[in-house]
């Protein structure tokens, strides 16, 4: 994360116990869905993101070996994980190194797991990072706070996407609700962290299509470049729409909150950010009993969010969205 949002600390690299091939620490960190604010976080308006309840795990066993290895157990949209491997691999060199590890002469095996679905969209990269940190702090005795877990996955997630927003490691890390504001000058940007007073239900389908984060985001650039008057407008509408999305999740009013999801997919749709493989699920969630639905996160493809006033209607949506064609349908729950 930015300097100024954690407070780093110095360790000298922990001393390995001498005991082999037994198992260590463990850690977890939560998976994520954006609610509000994709596309237009990039000019500086505010996000809100929320950790969901299914997790990704990480454990470690000692090993007489120097270095470590990994057992990548997770569930996966298929060719995820070899598609990430790479990042992965830099993703965990990271992590160790900024814990301040030493593994030139006994080493580690790492083994990843958890009902988190590995795939674009749902935060998979930090939660792995952080199960990744809490299990390494739990073994080594590292005495890590929150924040400073939160700091080494965002030096994680540094393999995975270069220069993060944060918003993903934080969320992962807490869970709850993010509110997340960042500055388009560049300079460190804003979290709070909010809690729900109860578990919120959601349902999670995926078109099975990848699009290019920054091609869609360029594009969208360029449509604001050409146009200024027409973008500030729906830059305007939601500016609006996600100060009153915030309060009403907060009073768990959530009739108004999937209204304001339908509103927020309508000015995504306007900006040119979905396609018709969204368009179906959304509209075959709303049919289904959904108190609203949107796209979440690049859009062109990938991932949906449903709202679910209860179990019920949560095994009614996924089942219809199952139905209608979704290449994966995930049940969870959101602001705990």
């Amino acid at each position: 994360m930015p300097k100024n949002n954690f407070k780093s600390t110095e360790r000298h690299p922990p001393k390995l116990k001498q005991q082999e091939e037994r198992e260590l620490g463990q850690g977890s960190g939560k998976g994520k869905v954006i609610l509000f604010g994709e596309h237009f976080v990039v000019y500086g308006l505010p996000a809100l993101a929320a950790g969901i309840a299914a997790e990704t795990t990480a454990k470690v066993t000692r090993t007489s070996t120097k270095g470590w290895t990994i057992d990548d157990r997770r569930p996966e949209t298929p060719g995820y994980k070899v598609e990430k491997a790479e990042e992965q691999k830099v993703s965990t060199e990271k992590v160790i190194q900024h814990l301040g590890l030493d593994l030139s002469k006994q080493g580690i095996h790492i083994e990843l797991g958890g009902d988190l679905v590995a795939a674009s969209g749902i935060g998979a990269s930090a939660a792995n990072c952080v199960a990744l940190a809490r299990a390494l702090n739990e073994e080594f005795r590292l005495g890590l706070n929150n924040d400073q877990i939160n700091e080494a996955a965002y030096e994680g997630e540094k393999g995975y996407h270069g220069t993060p927003s944060g918003i993903d490691n934080t969320a992962s890390t807490f869970g709850g609700l993010i509110w997340y504001v960042r500055d388009p000058a560049g300079t460190a940007p804003v979290f709070e962290k909010l809690k729900l007073k109860k578990p919120v239900g959601l349902v999670i389908a995926s078109t099975g299509l990848t699009a290019s984060t920054k091609k869609v985001v360029d594009d969208v650039a360029a449509k604001k470049k050409a146009d200024s008057k027409w973008f500030d407008s729906i830059a305007g509408q939601y500016k609006t729409l996600v100060m009153e999305a915030r309060e009403s999740l907060l009073k768990l009013d959530l009739k108004k909150t999937g209204q304001f999801m339908n509103k927020n997919h309508e000015l995504l749709r306007s900006l040119t950010v979905s396609c018709t493989e969204l368009e179906n699920l959304v509209e075959r969630s709303m049919q289904s009993g959904a108190l609203g639905a949107k796209l979440t996160g690049t859009g062109r493809g990938g991932l949906m969010i449903a709202l679910v006033p209860d179990q019920r209607t949560m095994d009614c949506v996924a089942d219809s969205l199952q139905n209608a064609g979704a290449a994966a349908v995930w049940k969870t729950t959101f602001g705990q």
